[in-house]
């Protein structure tokens, strides 16, 4: 790849404890560490000066609302990184569930990447399905419009080149519209799978997520996010605990709140499941 690498860090911002097997997965599964805590992240690619934040998370209300445990808001994150979320220009959101479009007034500056198919979904006639629209909270949707007016948002349709390095590319399941993200690192090409795979047991056993849109592209997402990474290695699911094991924290003061996804995993390298 002709162009200099990025910079990766994943921020766990929060937690969901208490998880059984069936939160995870669909069907009946019998393989280990299937009853996994969620723990909930926002990545951050940084080449100098050039800032791409991938997900916003959610804030204080949100938590309380649903249950989960928030170490720091997402913008807070940030800041341990040295960086202002005032002033982030590019923001891609992988899809616009509670935990990944919270916060957007966070962002003042910054222009929203969507794919076409999320916010159509978003604002169809899905919506008319309870369990369908729980995983959304309408005031982020309100707040995704208003960016919207505002010319704070690019749209894509399907793969699509942000930088040199830097590319998205539509995979749905989950969510009509949801993306993942594909990044050219100093170890090679790494992907943020997001929600294509919550866990490193859902796309190392086949075995989708039971939040779903339509799972049989939930399933063939799983081709595309190994097609895409550089090996097995190279793939960062999007809410897996192990993730904060596997890989270094940039400095020791940061060791539980953010780690290095541009270097090789130093525990549990080459097994998904």
């Amino acid at each position: 790849m002709n162009c200099a690498p990025f910079d990766v860090f994943a921020i766990r911002y929060a937690r969901h404890a208490g998880r059984i097997a069936a939160d995870n997965y669909l069907g009946k599964v019998d393989f280990h560490d299937a009853e996994s805590d969620l723990d909930y992240y926002v990545w951050v690619l940084r080449r100098g000066d050039e800032i791409y934040l991938v997900d916003t998370g959610f804030g204080e209300e949100a938590a309380r609302q649903r249950g989960r445990e928030l170490f720091m808001r997402p913008s807070a994150g940030l800041a341990l990184l040295g960086i202002d979320a005032a002033q982030v220009q590019n923001v891609i959101l992988t899809h616009l569930h509670y935990d990944h479009a919270g916060t957007l007034a966070d962002f003042p500056a910054a222009t929203f990447h969507v794919q076409d198919a999320e916010p159509t979904y978003v604002t169809g006639r899905c919506m008319c399905h309870a369990p369908l629209r729980h995983p959304y909270d309408v005031e982020d949707i309100v707040q995704y419009v208003r960016k919207l007016y505002a010319g704070r948002v690019t749209f894509h349709n399907g793969t699509a080149q942000v930088a040199p390095g830097l590319t998205l590319h539509l995979v749905g399941g989950h969510t009509r519209g949801l993306q993942i993200v594909r990044v050219w690192t100093q170890r090679g090409w790494v992907v943020l799978a997001s929600d294509a795979s919550h866990l490193y047991g859902n796309i190392g056993n086949s075995a989708p997520f039971p939040v779903v849109y339509n799972v049989g592209d939930m399933l063939e997402g799983y081709r595309i996010v190994r097609e895409l990474a550089e090996s097995e290695d190279h793939i960062v699911p999007g809410h897996d605990p192990q993730v904060m094991l596997r890989y270094p924290a940039p400095e020791p003061a940061l060791q539980g709140k953010i780690v290095r996804l541009d270097v090789a995993p130093t525990t549990g390298g080459g097994a998904l499941g």
